[in-house]
């Protein structure tokens, strides 16, 4: 059984919804890392921008943006991947301790069905279930022994092309503006105007995602993104003297 689709369908969860984490990862860092360029330039110059060209700054702009989101989507991928490894070596292990040591599985399930809240008596009886069903005794020991959840229903080729396509797509918002004019300083608050769209749509996007406070998280990551953009002009105006 797909448990990704089954999850999608019995709980009604969109795409958004399903892949939220690498849409604002991808996409947040997306806006940031580019607009970093643009920015970074503007602050090298009194002038701006204007003394390099649209041409260099679309060329470091796309070169930027293709290469960072690919190694965001394939770092996405990798760690995941790495999550799957890990997580089946360690429950491997932990079967392998339930086989050897059964008694003393059973009284640390006890001890957790017990912090969980469980009566005494009613969490010796579901120990006792459960050590006779190893390989659940072994999920419920990852979760809470270890903290670690079953990565199965997640892709990590999925993840890494929804963490590669919301760079790209979020990304080169603040190029738009240098692909439709030449290179001013006019142009370059344009490119500040439309990183604060993006940054806003992204926010947006977690709005209608988690249902949480309108003004946390826009504000939020439209925060992030300010600070991240101050610092790169900042340098880029140190550096330029």
């Amino acid at each position: 059984m797909d448990w990704r689709a089954h999850r999608r369908e019995a709980h009604h969860l969109s795409h958004t919804q399903e892949f939220l984490k690498q849409i604002v990862y991808g996409g947040n860092d997306g806006i940031v890392t580019t607009f970093a360029i643009v920015a970074g330039f503007a602050g090298a110059s009194a002038e701006g921008v204007a003394q390099i060209g649209g041409l260099a700054v679309l060329l470091f702009g796309l070169a930027n943006l293709f290469a960072d989101a690919t190694s965001m989507g394939l770092g996405e991928f990798l760690s995941l991947r790495s999550q799957h490894d890990l997580y089946r070596a360690r429950r491997q292990s932990e079967l392998r301790e339930i086989a050897v040591n059964p008694e003393q599985e059973q009284v640390e399930l006890f001890m957790i069905l017990r912090q969980r809240g469980l009566p005494a008596g009613e969490a010796d009886t579901l120990a006792g279930i459960l050590a006779r069903h190893p390989p659940i005794m072994a999920d419920l020991m990852m979760t809470y022994e270890f903290g670690m959840q079953d990565p199965a229903g997640e892709s990590p080729w999925k993840n890494g092309l929804f963490t590669f396509g919301s760079f790209v797509l979020f990304g080169a918002v603040p190029l738009v503006p240098y692909f439709l004019r030449d290179a001013t300083q006019g142009t370059f608050y344009l490119s500040v105007g439309a990183t604060f769209a993006a940054l806003t749509a992204l926010g947006l996007l977690r709005w209608s995602a988690t249902g949480e406070r309108l003004w946390r998280t826009v504000g939020e990551t439209v925060l992030v993104g300010a600070v991240c953009a101050l610092v790169a002009f900042a340098v880029g105006a140190i550096v330029g003297g």
